[in-house]
């Protein structure tokens, strides 16, 4: 019988590029038919990610049972669900699991590079978001006229290629999912955006292959990382056994010594991080120590922690780290650095956020949907799966700078938003100010009896960046209503649309109001926990963050009363918001306020998996 969770992930992949396959055999005159191929191919993938959602619950769920804190379960998290299925995948007759939502098939064997697919809490609320956003898109894209089925493949391609990365296990899968984004972004930017849209796409590109190639390297780096001591010692058996195939004058001692196991795997990399944070922290001794067998992933604060595969000697094993150029200072710092940076792009941090106003003026209103709704999380994402995994040690060295890094964001970002006349350049700003509480969040690394804050600070940032997709792309939807009516977005010419365009206004209200993070709200979840994690690590850092809401307050609301307040004799005869443009912005109103009002509707998979993430870390820190 197949693997049924292999089937689910793998259909949520390609089910936009199985649509797109299909949009190019349908006859280029059928306009309306390809808008309506691309509509359900994207229905159908949300489809899919809400089936996955409720398998994963319902997995979980079983799993986790209904006593206890449903963060301290093993089965929740994803790096102990992925590790016992690369244990039974190496066995001589290899065991797969329909349950765990974790799937592993050997890709290309020269690299040891997997077909890993896996989801937790973390990643499956970016899934949902990022199926709902495209689907929104494609909707919103029914009055593109210019070369129609070219730019719907293009749509539906980015949203295959986004969702691989959101799902991947393996980094080499990850970065080719990552990559392959690139393309569709830069033709729809280059092809279908304003004026200056050549600029904007070449700038897009230029930026982002700066992040990519830092991306590259620390892959590569992370490659060459001998992880013998972390995977199934039946695989190193068998290094050791071909090995001496080909040379048979080796002796089994000789052989062992010379074989070196290399992964992309980032469960296994992220395990021999976590070792190299203990020895350069001077807890060595914890690794060797006899862990609590009822917890196979990790130890309590200042406990024992069982990394090693078993079977192995953890004192030769660590030796053999100590002996690698990642059991380095200077390399850690490294790999972190050039980690940070390929993601860091992405978010956008400042400084490399410039190319986003640029990208959002000139692309067209689906696309800015896309891009402030999905791609911008794919930079946290990132940051969250592997930057900080993979590098602990780095990371929490690091930590108060790259606080500040995203102190520096949230509030350049209110202030240079504060100052835009063009719509869209002020909500790209905001988005650079939002996704600062993403790092910030991330950053606020603390341990011992505030490991609890830290938990609130990593979940507060998955939220920000779900509420962020949310409202960003709807306001970039918002605002392309406003386009199509009066063909410009200069604030210092529109207002008194609330007069001729009552409905619009209040929906757009919920939504600004929403990115405003008003309580009741989704916008209000995130910012609060963020700044909750961060007055706990660092108050200094929190201070400015907590006083940029007043910011965000000030820019919004101007926004809002020159665009929606008022008379304008130039605005008045404008058409109320037809079928299709309410079918866009409504779920997102609603959604908006659904989160703000019951975010347990995201934080019951979100808590139990940034527990595990949490647990794994601040374990390692005194």
């Amino acid at each position: 019988m197949p693997e049924a969770d292999l089937s689910w992930l793998t259909w949520l992949v390609f089910l936009p590029a199985a649509a797109a396959a299909l949009l190019l055999v349908v006859p280029a005159r059928w306009v309306e038919a390809q808008r309506w191929v691309a509509l359900f191919g994207a229905a159908g993938t949300l489809s899919v990610s809400l089936c996955v959602a409720v398998g994963y619950d319902d997995a979980v769920g079983r799993q986790l049972g209904t006593t206890g804190r449903p963060g301290h379960a093993a089965t929740a998290r994803l790096d102990s669900r992925a590790d016992f299925a690369a244990a039974n995948s190496a066995k001589a007759v290899p065991e797969y699991r329909s349950d765990d939502w974790v799937a592993r098939r050997p890709w290309i064997d020269r690299f040891d590079a997997e077909y890993a697919l896996g989801v937790d809490g973390i990643s499956l609320p970016l899934v949902i978001l990022t199926a709902l956003v495209t689907l929104l898109a494609v909707a919103a894209s029914w009055t593109i006229d210019k070369s129609v089925k070219a730019y719907l493949v293009l749509i539906l391609l980015l949203e295959s290629g986004v969702l691989g990365a959101f799902l991947a296990l393996d980094l080499f899968l990850f970065y080719v999912f990552y990559e392959v984004m690139l393309l569709p972004m830069y033709v729809l930017i280059g092809l279908w955006g304003g004026g200056r849209r050549r600029f904007a796409a070449l700038k897009f590109v230029l930026y982002t292959l700066v992040g990519s190639v830092g991306l590259l390297v620390a892959v590569i780096a992370l490659y060459s990382v001998d992880v013998r001591d972390f995977v199934p010692q039946e695989r190193v058996a068998s290094e050791v056994a071909d090995l001496r195939k080909r040379n048979p004058t080796l002796s089994a001692e000789a052989a062992a010594e010379k074989v070196e196991v290399h992964t992309f795997d980032f469960v296994t990399l992220a395990k021999a991080g976590r070792a190299v944070m203990l020895i350069l922290s001077g807890q060595e001794e914890r690794l060797a120590a006899k862990t609590d067998p009822r917890d196979p992933a990790g130890g309590a604060q200042g406990g024992p922690v069982k990394l090693f595969a078993v079977g192995v000697d953890p004192a030769a094993a660590a030796a053999r780290l100590k002996a690698q150029p990642i059991c380095t200072p200077n390399m850690q710092y490294l790999l972190f650095v050039l980690l940070f940076v390929g993601f860091a792009v992405k978010v956008p941090i400042v400084p490399f956020h410039s190319w986003l106003p640029d990208a959002h003026v000139e692309a067209p209103t689906p696309v800015s949907m896309i891009l402030a709704g999905v791609l911008l999380k794919l930079g946290g994402y990132g940051l969250i799966r592997f930057a900080f995994p993979i590098c602990p040690w780095a990371a929490n060295e690091l930590a108060w700078w790259v606080g500040l890094i995203g102190v520096v964001g949230i509030v350049y970002g209110a202030l240079v938003a504060m100052g835009q006349t063009d719509f869209k350049k002020l909500l790209a700003y905001s988005s650079v100010s939002h996704m600062g509480f993403v790092v910030l969040g991330l950053a606020s690394w603390s341990a011992g009896s505030g490991a609890q804050y830290w938990e609130w600070g990593v979940g507060g940032a998955v939220f920000q960046m779900v509420a962020h997709g949310i409202t960003a792309s709807a306001l970039f939807f918002a605002v392309g209503v406003v386009y199509d009516r009066a063909h410009h977005r200069d604030l210092n010419r529109l207002g008194g649309l609330y007069e001729p365009m009552p409905a619009y206004s209040g929906l757009a209200a919920v939504l600004f109001f929403a990115s405003m993070g008003l309580p009741g709200l989704c916008g209000f979840v995130g910012e609060f926990t963020v700044l909750t994690a961060a007055w706990n690590y660092a108050p200094g850092l929190a201070i400015p963050a907590v006083l940029s809401v007043i910011l965000t307050a000030a820019y919004l609301l101007w926004a809002w009363q020159r665009v929606y307040f008022g008379t304008n004799p130039a605005t008045k005869g404008f058409p109320e918001l037809s079928a299709r443009e309410a079918a866009v912005l409504v779920p997102f109103a609603a959604l908006a306020v659904l989160l703000g009002v019951w975010p347990g509707l995201i934080m019951r998979w979100l808590d139990p998996s940034v527990a595990g993430w949490v647990e794994n870390l601040a374990a390692l820190k005194l």
